[in-house]
């Protein structure tokens, strides 16, 4: 149903009872969530459900390295902002996520507490893709994602060696481009770049 079926709706009222008591039961186990999840376990609050990740395949967390050991020191040699991956929890308007790597800039990074266990949308999100994760990775993330102004999305595919670059326009992702080898540089992250093969060697 549309906003505008909605408002033509002579129930209008009796519907938008049922979606505040929908809301206000997910807010109370999102709490929940949030009070009991601790770092030693990979947990997400998505559309009202807790989500637990298993532990992951070498091939999953080797591309992770990889990509991480090249820009975590380009990031912080040229003071650009900070970079995070893992177990760092992402707190947009209805869900939770844990992303694989992201990056926030200089002026968003200035305001994050020692003590913070929740952040706001970086600029620049990395997933990897499992069985477990690749409808969501590709669904229910990329356009949260877009609507909280992450300005760049790689989706890795460890299967198919390949990484595809999406950039966000409108509050929507467009795909970039999908490379399996050559260089790969961020729109985001001036200068950085990585050449595809090594993620996957």
């Amino acid at each position: 149903m549309s906003i505008t079926d909605l408002l033509q709706a002579p129930n209008l009222r009796e519907v938008l009872d049922e979606l505040e008591q929908v809301w206000a039961d997910e807010q109370k186990r999102r709490h929940e969530f949030w009070a009991t999840v601790d770092e030693n376990i990979k947990a997400e609050f998505i559309l009202g459900e807790i989500i637990y990740h298993s532990p992951v395949y070498g091939r999953h967390w080797k591309a992770s390295t990889r990509i991480t050991r090249h820009l975590i020191p380009f990031v912080y040699d040229n003071d650009l902002g900070e970079v995070a991956y893992e177990k760092v929890m992402v707190r947009l308007t209805r869900n939770d996520y844990e992303p694989d790597i992201c990056f926030w800039n200089k002026e968003k990074a200035r305001d994050f507490e020692k003590k913070q266990s929740a952040l706001p949308p970086p600029d620049f999100v990395v997933e990897i893709l499992s069985d477990s994760t690749k409808e969501r990775d590709y669904g229910i993330k990329m356009e949260d994602y877009a609507l909280h102004e992450v300005k760049e999305y790689w989706i890795v595919d460890t299967d198919s060696q390949t990484i595809e670059q999406y950039l966000s326009t409108n509050k929507k992702f467009e795909l970039s481009q999908k490379l399996k080898d050559g260089l790969l540089a961020s729109e985001v992250i001036t200068g950085f770049k990585i050449n595809v093969k090594e993620i996957f060697e």
